[in-house]
């Protein structure tokens, strides 16, 4: 079956298809970009590294939430006549480090660094330490002297911050350096293609533009996740009533 959706495939969402395909649109998008920008401009895939005690565990499960438990106040003291046993040794894991890809559009021969690209993740969507560490990050984009294009294919967590203010299912923000503290938002639905947007660079350089959702289609294709995502089971997270009867439409024709 061919990419089925003309925009989002809200199916890509659920986070153990979106590790793989995180890595995957980030690599692909460098590929795309590469040849357009030479000779003046190189695109290098760098990484974020985040720590994590757990690292073999799914995202949503590294960080579980605190539980406080309150012992009855009617509860007896607990009273023993015997020696207290001694305690056991464990093992704690050791914390590890995972990486997470984004993009820098870099000058030749200097290497100044023009654009950065960011691809959300659920990692740096979902509250905790990783969200603050990115944000830091982000904030520093925003205020540095370097053009900013975060991409935000999550319906998962909070949006980014200013970001928000608009209702959507998708996200791309784009802080151009000559705008100061201006930005370009574009904002879109699950029934929406994704919009093509143009790459910032330097004054007087032809800015290419971005076509995000061909390049997510080609990699569905070349991929084979069809393979791999069962359609017959909701996607994570669940779509509203009104979306879900158009998916189902979308892919009864793709399946038909």
């Amino acid at each position: 079956m061919p990419y089925p959706f003309p925009g989002m495939n809200p199916w890509l969402e659920n986070p153990t298809v979106w590790k793989g395909i995180h890595q995957r649109l980030i690599t692909s998008l460098a590929d795309v970009l590469a040849p357009q920008l030479e000779p003046r401009y190189f695109v290098g895939v760098e990484t974020h590294t985040y720590i994590s005690t757990s690292p073999t565990l799914p995202i949503q499960s590294r960080y579980p939430d605190v539980s406080i438990l309150k012992i009855k106040e009617s509860a007896a003291p607990y009273i023993t006549t015997h020696a207290p046993p001694l305690p056991l040794v464990i093992d704690l894991p050791l914390p590890e480090p995972y990486e997470e890809p984004y993009l820098e559009v870099r000058l030749v021969p200097g290497g100044e660094v023009i654009t950065v690209i960011e691809l959300l993740s659920h990692t740096n969507k979902r509250a905790g330490d990783e969200r603050r560490s990115y944000l830091e990050k982000r904030a520093a984009l925003i205020d540095s002297d370097v053009h900013f294009v975060e991409l935000d294919l999550l319906r998962a967590y909070d949006p980014m911050p200013f970001t928000e203010h608009l209702t959507a299912d998708y996200r791309i923000f784009i802080r151009r350096r000559e705008l100061g503290r201006k930005a370009h938002l574009y904002v879109f639905s699950l029934r929406q293609p994704i919009p093509t947007f143009p790459l910032p660079l330097l004054p007087g350089d032809p800015e290419p533009r971005v076509d995000l959702g061909a390049i997510l289609q080609d990699l569905y294709d070349r991929a084979r996740y069809k393979l791999v995502i069962d359609y017959a089971q909701p996607p994570t997270p669940a779509l509203i009533d009104a979306d879900a009867v158009w998916a189902a439409a979308y892919l009864a024709t793709a399946l038909g």
